[in-house]
């Protein structure tokens, strides 16, 4: 019961994120080729446990900071992309190295809205969410440094 209860945490905090939050950094492509040896600072966001090839991924960029973690507007960069069920590669470039986090929401059928019984999510680093943090953990249980290289990170998407 704990886990569905913190599932069901985690897919509300990561569902009612704002779609369209006022932009603070900018909607950018997939672009795999900026991930490849020698090019960076970049972080190759590995997805797992996608439900369905239907609707959109979206996975967005924040300074590791408490300032600034899931902060409306306050995101770096966006990446939307079609979804594809089980795993996927997400490029995601950063502009300098320093202390990043991410979060991604699978929003199923591409409405644009919150779908709690449907929708999926998850965050860098994968933390174990609870009834106590509502869905929402602190940027430093999600924030991961990168340096000039590309770092991969593995991201697992959870759904009720």
């Amino acid at each position: 019961m704990l886990k569905f209860a913190a599932s069901l945490a985690l897919s509300t905090a990561l569902l009612t994120m704002p779609v369209s939050a006022s932009v603070a950094g900018q909607k950018i492509s997939n672009d795999l080729s900026k991930c490849r040896t020698g090019k960076g600072p970049a972080v190759l966001v590995n997805l797992s446990g996608v439900k369905a090839s239907s609707g959109k991924i979206r996975v967005q960029l924040y300074r590791g900071t408490k300032a600034e973690w899931l902060k409306k507007g306050a995101w770096i960069n966006r990446i939307e992309t079609p979804a594809k069920a089980n795993a996927m590669a997400i490029c995601m470039p950063v502009p300098s190295s320093g202390t990043y986090g991410i979060a991604v929401r699978h929003d199923m059928n591409g409405n644009g809205k919150t779908d709690i019984s449907k929708d999926g999510g998850g965050m860098s680093n994968n933390p174990s969410i609870n009834i106590f943090n509502l869905g929402k953990p602190g940027y430093e249980k999600t924030a991961f440094p990168v340096g000039n290289e590309v770092k991969s990170i593995n991201i697992e998407i959870k759904y009720l």
